[in-house]
């Protein structure tokens, strides 16, 4: 297991969730991309509204079915490992927004077997 603690590097990937990557959600995608590189993990987080670039609404109101709602894709590991993905992360997407900040693990760890 990795270890991954004091300052590291939260990185945001800001997509939509009708965003693919060939034949695959580019969310599913990205991170296939961070496991297989050997990030320390990768988590999807799916909103219920928002808007980007083009200031088009996304929401998942009844009254007005998205087939497109906001998805982030959230990534903490090391300055480097994050700077060595960047280039096929770039490739992989058309639109979108990435964001990096300084954020400071405190624990990062998996449940032993019980």
């Amino acid at each position: 297991m990795t270890k991954l603690t004091g300052e590291q590097v939260l990185m945001r990937i800001f997509i939509g969730e009708s965003d693919r990557h060939g034949h695959v959600p580019l969310y599913e995608a990205l991170v296939e991309l961070f496991r297989r590189e050997g990030l320390a993990g990768a988590t999807v987080i799916r909103c219920i509204a928002g808007f980007g670039a083009h200031s088009v609404y996304h929401t998942d109101k009844l009254l007005r079915l998205s087939t497109d709602l906001p998805v982030i894709v959230e990534v903490v590991d090391s300055q480097e490992k994050i700077d060595a993905v960047m280039p096929r992360i770039d490739q992989m997407m058309d639109g979108g927004m990435i964001t990096l900040e300084k954020a400071t693990v405190i624990r990062y760890s998996h449940h032993a077997n019980r």
